[in-house]
């Protein structure tokens, strides 16, 4: 089963954040800047914490996941536009 989790990272070496970036939107549906969502299975996101941990300095480097129930109302503002069909998405 795949859980919905929005993964948050502000980096500051810009060597560090394409990396992080280009590995992140391997599992992403969607996201903004450095903000990316992703439907996980629980091996995958050990995968990604663990991967994460190699990529980041700790010291410097920040990184937030969480889990959000993606059967919640989607509220979109401004210029945003809801999914067309928010019950599917395709995991390439």
């Amino acid at each position: 089963m795949r859980t919905l989790y929005i993964i948050a990272y502000d980096i500051t070496d810009l060597r560090r954040l394409a990396q992080v970036r280009y590995f992140l939107k391997g599992y992403s549906i969607g996201g903004q800047k450095s903000v990316y969502e992703c439907f996980l299975k629980k091996e995958e996101l050990k995968f990604i914490i663990s991967k994460l941990k190699r990529l980041i300095n700790p010291f410097e480097d920040r990184v937030h996941i969480f889990s959000i129930d993606g059967r919640s109302e989607i509220i979109t503002l401004g210029i945003a536009v809801k999914p067309q069909y928010p019950d599917y998405f395709y995991l390439g």
